[in-house]
């Protein structure tokens, strides 16, 4: 398993199934939103069709490419046993705005099947902490994906 981890980390992103090549930073942004929706012990469509299409228009990528990412992510958050060097990754890859808009991006997958479980919300909150990212504005990033469900915060 530490040779997976040191695999996932390094400059250089190992072909994938279908030839499709994932960098550390993109792995990691589908892995902990692979892990907030599974929080709640179901990874159901919706939820994978929306972190497929998060990380698409995030990162640029083809509908299979993002697909593929998903299955990679998913592989790899099953195969961690922590998401402690996920966030790392991301910390140390990402600014700071676009590490807010990854908290944001994972509200919208925690709301992805319409309700919040309090372990997605614990997630969720722990993960703010790591990347360094304010819990107010975690909080203004949960606010806009609600207004753009609309669903009522209250």
């Amino acid at each position: 398993m530490l040779e997976r981890l040191k695999q996932l980390f390094q400059p250089a992103a190992p072909e994938r199934a279908g030839g499709h090549r994932f960098d550390e930073l993109q792995l990691a942004a589908a892995a902990l939103m692979v892990e907030a929706a599974t929080m709640d012990s179901a990874f159901d469509a919706a939820e994978r069709a929306r972190i497929r299409d998060l990380i698409r228009d995030r990162f640029a990528l083809s509908g299979e490419e993002a697909s593929d990412l998903v299955d990679e992510a998913e592989r790899m958050a099953g195969e961690s046993v922590e998401w402690h060097g996920f966030t790392r990754a991301i910390k140390d890859g990402f600014d700071h705005a676009e590490r807010v808009q990854l908290i944001e991006m994972l509200w919208d997958v925690a709301y992805a099947d319409g309700e919040l479980h309090d372990y997605e919300a614990s997630l969720l909150r722990r993960i703010t902490g790591l990347l360094y990212v304010s819990d107010r504005e975690s909080g203004e990033a949960r606010k806009r994906v609600l207004a753009r469900l609309g669903i009522n915060s209250s």
